[in-house]
C-alpha cells in the first residue's frame, strides 16, 4: 500500500482525544491514534511521524507515576504540539515547572497576545479581534517555561497559555484546539500540519483503491462471510469486498425483528437486487422477540440481542463451506475504544460486538477494511463506491435496533406500533426539508398508557416521545428547534394515523446530561 505522509497522535487519556484525529482528516492528513503506554522507540522508529501531538488527559503531571511521552519523541527533529495535559508533559520533559494548586480553568476563556507576539508558526492568522475564545479544562498549570520556549498568549488563570519553540518547531497551549468551542482551534492545527510539510495526501478516492488491492492481496482466491446489519458500515464494507473479489464474498443478513418499517426487505432488495452480492437473509424474529419477551432492563436487552447475534451468525455462516475469512464494518473509534491504556479513568460506555467478538468462536482470519476510518470517511467512501446518497446519509441506527426505543417491556404490538410511527415522523422530517440538518430522528414508544379522546370515544393507549438532535460527531448533542406548527402538525398526522397512539411529547433534552437514544 502507498505509505502515507504519518501523524502519530499520542493518548494521555482525554475523552476528545478522537476529535484532533478528526479534525486533521478532514484535511486529509493520515494520523493514528496510540495510547501513551504502547508508544516505544521501537514504534516511533517504525512508524516514522512526520509530526507529533500530545493529547489531553485528566491526569496531573505534578503526581508520581503519572504518564509521560517517551523522550525520543523530542528527539526525532519533527514538529510537536502538546494539548492541556500534552502541554504540561512537554514542560515537565524538557525542563519547565508545572504546579498544582492554583485557580483551575474550565469552559470558554480568552486568549490574549504576549507583549511582543509574532503572529506565525502555528498561530498564523490569529488575535484578529485582539483577543482568541478558547475551550479550557486544566487544574495544574504551566509556571516556568522550559529552555527555548517563549509566551505566545496568556490568559486571566494560565499565564502561558500558548507557547513555542520555533527553533525546534515544538508548540503547545494550555486549551482544546480540537473542539467546537474553540474558532480557530483548526487554523492552528492547519498551521500545524501545514508547517510539518503534510500535503494532505489522504484521499477516499485513493483509500478505495489501496483498500480494494489490499483485500486481494489478503484474501487470494479464498471465500469470504461478510456480518450485514443493513446500517452504513456494514454495507460499505461489503460493497468493498465485493468490489475486490466478487462472489467470492457472501452476505449474512442477522434480521433480529427490530428494524424499522421495511428495513429488511430494502437491504435485501438492495445488495441481491442492485449489487448481484450473494446474501443469505437469516430471518429469525422468532428467536429474537421469543427470547426478549418480559425483558425491561435495557441492559440485559442489548447483551441478550448480542449474543443470539453471534449465535445466529455462526448458524448461518457454518453453511458457506469453504470460508476463511470475516468481513466486518469495524471503524476506527471503535478500534481505539478496544485498546485503550490500561484502564486509566475512561469508562466502558457501551461495548462493540464487531471488534473480535465472532472471529474467536469462529476461527476465522479478520477482514476489517474500514478500521482506519471514521463515520464520515466511511460515507465519503460510500460515495466513491457509488451508493445512493438515500443510502449514504440515513441517520444512525442502533445495533440492537427499537429494542431501546421501547423502554420497557417490549411487544410486537408495540413494536408495529412504533415502525409505523417513526415512518410518520421521518416522512415529515422528509416533507419539510430537515432531514439532513439532523443528526439523528426517531421515535420512542413509551411505557405507559393515557386516556384520550377520539370522536365521540374514550381512549387508552400509548404516549411516545419524538427525538431529533444535532450533533457533529455524536459526543455531545443539542435538540433540533422545531417550530410548534411542526410539531403540531406531526403529533396530529402520528395519532390519526397509527392506531395504538394517542399522545406526543418531544424529548428537548440535550447530551448530556440525557443520551440521543432512550433505554
Amino acid at each position: 500500500m502507498t505509505q502515507h505522509q504519518r501523524l502519530l497522535i499520542i493518548d494521555f487519556g482525554s475523552q476528545v482525544t478522537q476529535l484532533i484525529a478528526r479534525r486533521l482528516r478532514e484535511l486529509n492528513v493520515y494520523c493514528e491514534i496510540h495510547p501513551f503506554n504502547t508508544v516505544t522507540d521501537d514504534t516511533l522508529r517504525r512508524m516514522a511521524p512526520q509530526a507529533i501531538i500530545l493529547s489531553g488527559g485528566p491526569a496531573s503531571v505534578t503526581t508520581d507515576g503519572s504518564p509521560r511521552a517517551p523522550q525520543a519523541v523530542f528527539d526525532m527533529g519533527v514538529p510537536v504540539f502538546g494539548i492541556c495535559y500534552g502541554q504540561q508533559v512537554m514542560m515537565e520533559q524538557l525542563g519547565g515547572r508545572v504546579e498544582a494548586g492554583h485557580h483551575a480553568e474550565y469552559g470558554r476563556a480568552f486568549i490574549a497576545p504576549a507583549p511582543g507576539h509574532k503572529s506565525d508558526g502555528i498561530f498564523a492568522g490569529l488575535f484578529d479581534t485582539g483577543r482568541e475564545e478558547v475551550w479550557m479544562s486544566h487544574g495544574d498549570r504551566v509556571t516556568s517555561l522550559a529552555p527555548g520556549f517563549e509566551v505566545i498568549g496568556t490568559s486571566p488563570n494560565a499565564p502561558m497559555a500558548m507557547i513555542a519553540d520555533e527553533a525546534r518547531h515544538f508548540y503547545a497551549v494550555q486549551f482544546h484546539p480540537e473542539v467546537h468551542h474553540t474558532p480557530n482551534g483548526r487554523t492552528m492545527l492547519e498551521n500545524f500540519v501545514r508547517l510539518a510539510g503534510f500535503t494532505g495526501d489522504w484521499t477516499m478516492a485513493s483509500y478505495k483503491d489501496e483498500a480494494i488491492r489490499k483485500i486481494r492481496e489478503t484474501v487470494g482466491d479464498r471465500k469470504v462471510i461478510c456480518g450485514l446489519s443493513g446500517g452504513v458500515d456494514s454495507s460499505v464494507a461489503a460493497v468493498l469486498i465485493h468490489e475486490a473479489i466478487g462472489d467470492q464474498l457472501t452476505c449474512v443478513f442477522v434480521d433480529h425483528g427490530l428494524l424499522r418499517l421495511n428495513e429488511g426487505e430494502d437491504v435485501v432488495k438492495m445488495f441481491r437486487d442492485n449489487y448481484n452480492i450473494p446474501l443469505i437473509h437469516a430471518n429469525e424474529a422468532d428467536l429474537f422477540l421469543g427470547s426478549l419477551e418480559g425483558v425491561s432492563d435495557p441492559e440485559v436487552k442489548r447483551k441478550t440481542i448480542g449474543r443470539l447475534f453471534i449465535d445466529v451468525f455462526q448458524k448461518y455462516a457454518s453453511q458457506i463451506e469453504g470460508a476463511d475469512f470475516l468481513a466486518q464494518g469495524t471503524l476506527y473509534p471503535d478500534v481505539i475504544e478496544s485498546v485503550s491504556f490500561s484502564g486509566g479513568p475512561s469508562v466502558t460506555i457501551k461495548s462493540h460486538h464487531n471488534v473480535g467478538g465472532l472471529p474467536e468462536k469462529m476461527g476465522l482470519k479478520l477482514v476489517e477494511p474500514l478500521r482506519e476510518l471514521f463515520k464520515d470517511e466511511v460515507r465519503e467512501l460510500g460515495r466513491e463506491l457509488g451508493l445512493p446518497e438515500s443510502f449514504i446519509g440515513r441517520h444512525p441506527f442502533p445495533g440492537p435496533g427499537l429494542a431501546i426505543r421501547c423502554p420497557g417491556e417490549i411487544t410486537r404490538e408495540k413494536l408495529e406500533i412504533l415502525r409505523k410511527a417513526d415512518a410518520v415522523f421521518i416522512d415529515q422530517i422528509r416533507k419539510h426539508g430537515l432531514y439532513d440538518e439532523i443528526w439523528q430522528a426517531f421515535v420512542a414508544i413509551l411505557p405507559v398508557r393515557t386516556v384520550g379522546v377520539m370522536g365521540d370515544g374514550r381512549t387508552y393507549d400509548f404516549a411516545c416521545a419524538l427525538r431529533a438532535v444535532t450533533s457533529v460527531d455524536g459526543m455531545t448533542a443539542d435538540y433540533y428547534p422545531f417550530t410548534h406548527d411542526f410539531l403540531g402538525e406531526t403529533a396530529t398526522r402520528i395519532i390519526n394515523e397509527v392506531k395504538g397512539i394517542n399522545r406526543c411529547t418531544y424529548d428537548i433534552t440535550s447530551k448530556p446530561p440525557g443520551t440521543i437514544e432512550w433505554e
